[in-house]
């Protein structure tokens, strides 16, 4: 085994595995390969076919049993990955369990996760039930688990298959992923992320999935499993990795790629995880939170971090008068919690400085007060030696020209502004 300082030897296991449970009140009225039979035609040839051929071998096994021969799947952590009521309240009414499992050896395409997957929904849909995904400890209903699977070009979005938790502690975030271990990879976790980067680096720890899930797979292309799969240290990752791990590759854009240091950190515990941890690069100076908030504003850069404007009466003016006509809603949504799944709420806002006001993005983390945001900035100030990237920041919502709404690929609601600089009218600059 070649071993250098460009590349970490990730063991692989000998084998995956994927259960997947459908809770029935009472036994199935149908079997498992007619329930499946229901779906010619709805599912996409190659994963209809690998469902039909591993029920008919060894790889797959489908029983039902009397649920009290389970131990109790903990209500608290279904709810916290989504569980509504109805969900749990079938759930606690079920009989039996559907027990769909799959083996298969690891590689591309991952047929026990996709054909277990595929078997569990069609029992779910014939019974009216919901599938349970043991591994992410999710439910999901039959047509969310369907749509999950590949198209007929094998397609996936890895946000179907992939979580992105977190947790706070004394030093910021701690991000992990959660569905890396289906493919035989193991998981990434980040530390030290700041709290205003929530969404933006759950996307970025999505993108950098994709990235090392490629590598991963294509070091499992030949005929013999590997021991070992030689990942790059230095990861790249760029929004085209985001924008496909979400599903929407047609809308990455062009944005510079980031380099994130791969290291493993082997558990000390036999019956805990180990993990590969994402850094910044070697030579990076400072915390390594300014790393991760510098590394968004380069994914995310639908937005201008960093612009001054001082002319009125035009497009520029228009822009910011329908951003501030906004800012009554936008506020009530931020509140209510009810902007889009991994979506980030950023506000764009004026510092005085010697030839003008240099305008300033940064990422909105409270809005209590309907005068004044609390946040971080997403760049660093010319005339503000204070406001550096990742820094925090209090902004006076009457200096506030325009707010937006960015998720994984780039800006989704709002930007006025900026609409108008990338039109080609952008004021005349001041630096």
């Amino acid at each position: 085994m070649l071993i250098t300082d460009d590349f970490l030897p990730v063991p692989v296991p000998e084998s995956l595995s994927a259960t997947y449970l459908v809770p029935v009140a009472g036994l199935p009225p149908v079997s498992p390969k007619t329930a499946v039979r229901g779906l010619a035609g709805r599912l996409a040839d190659p994963v209809y076919g690998l469902a039909t051929q591993m029920l008919d071998s060894p790889l797959m096994s489908v029983d039902t049993r009397s649920i009290d021969e389970f131990p109790q799947l903990p209500p608290d952590l279904l709810t916290a990955f989504g569980a509504t009521e109805a969900q749990l309240g079938r759930l606690a009414a079920a009989s039996h369990l559907v027990v769909v499992q799959a083996e298969y050896r690891p590689g591309w395409p991952p047929a026990h996760e996709w054909a277990a997957r595929a078997v569990a929904a069609a029992v779910a849909e014939s019974v009216g039930g919901d599938v349970v995904d043991v591994f992410g400890l999710q439910f999901l209903d039959p047509a969310t688990a369907l749509k999950s699977l590949p198209d007929a070009q094998g397609r996936i979005r890895l946000v179907d298959w992939v979580l992105v938790p977190y947790s706070s502690d004394t030093e910021g975030l701690w991000f992990t992923t959660k569905g890396l271990r289906r493919f035989g990879l193991l998981e990434l976790q980040t530390q030290g992320v700041p709290d205003h980067l929530t969404r933006a680096w759950g996307a970025v720890l999505t993108g950098a999935a994709r990235r090392l899930l490629r590598d991963w797979t294509d070091g499992l292309a030949g005929e013999e499993v590997p021991a070992f799969v030689q990942l790059p240290v230095l990861a790249t990752v760029t929004g085209h990795d985001i924008a496909v791990a979400y599903g929407n590759p047609e809308q990455h854009g062009a944005t510079a790629p980031v380099l994130l240091r791969l290291e493993l950190d082997p558990a000390t515990d036999p019956d805990a995880d180990s993990f590969l941890s994402l850094r910044p690069p070697p030579g990076h100076p400072g915390p390594d939170g300014r790393y991760f908030a510098a590394a968004c504003a380069t994914l995310f850069s639908g937005i201008e971090p960093d612009v001054r404007y001082a002319r009125s009466g035009d497009a520029m003016s228009r822009a910011v008068a329908t951003a501030r006509a906004g800012l009554d809603d936008i506020r009530a949504r931020f509140l209510a919690d009810g902007l889009p799944p991994e979506a980030q709420l950023v506000v764009k806002y004026g510092l005085p400085g010697d030839d003008g006001p240099e305008y300033v993005w940064a990422g909105v983390s409270s809005w209590d007060a309907p005068e004044r945001i609390v946040g971080a900035s997403a760049s660093d100030a010319n005339t503000d030696p204070s406001v550096r990237i990742g820094s925090p920041v209090v902004v006076a919502v009457a200096e506030v020209v325009d707010w937006a709404v960015l998720d994984g690929t780039g800006v989704i609601e709002g930007g006025w502004t900026q609409a108008v600089l990338d039109a080609g009218e952008r004021p005349h600059p001041t630096h």
